[in-house]
């Protein structure tokens, strides 16, 4: 597997909403904590429970997830994914960012504010 490529200057402060599924709430929560902690993401949602659905290998397949929705700054997403793929179970996570085109100034100003790397 292959890193995304990085995104053009002058992006790094865009907010970007990160979608991954694992396999049960246990997994889920603990990789939320962990990215939250590390400042990779400034919230992370543990949705209910979905089922999905795919195809793996040549067949068709059914699983129970648990998405996860984590909020960052496109200037953390690289470290973020590389933190979700060191710490995920499946072969081949889902790891998927969406660019926040609009939102409250002041919660894209925390995104910001709780991603930031601390002054050393």
């Amino acid at each position: 597997m292959t890193a995304s490529p990085p995104l053009p200057p002058g992006d790094d402060a865009r907010v970007l909403l990160v979608l991954t599924n694992l396999p049960d709430h246990g997994a889920a929560a603990a990789l939320a904590a962990e990215l939250v902690e590390a400042r990779l993401a400034a919230c992370a949602n543990i949705l209910a429970p979905c089922t999905s659905v795919y195809r793996w290998q040549g067949a068709l397949e059914t699983a129970n997830e648990v998405p996860v929705l984590l909020k960052t700054t496109a200037a953390r997403y690289a470290a973020l994914e590389a933190a979700i793929r060191a710490r995920h179970p499946y072969e081949l996570p889902e790891i998927v960012a969406v660019p926040v085109e609009q939102g409250l100034d002041a919660y894209l100003g925390w995104v910001a504010t709780e991603t930031a790397l601390p002054d050393t």
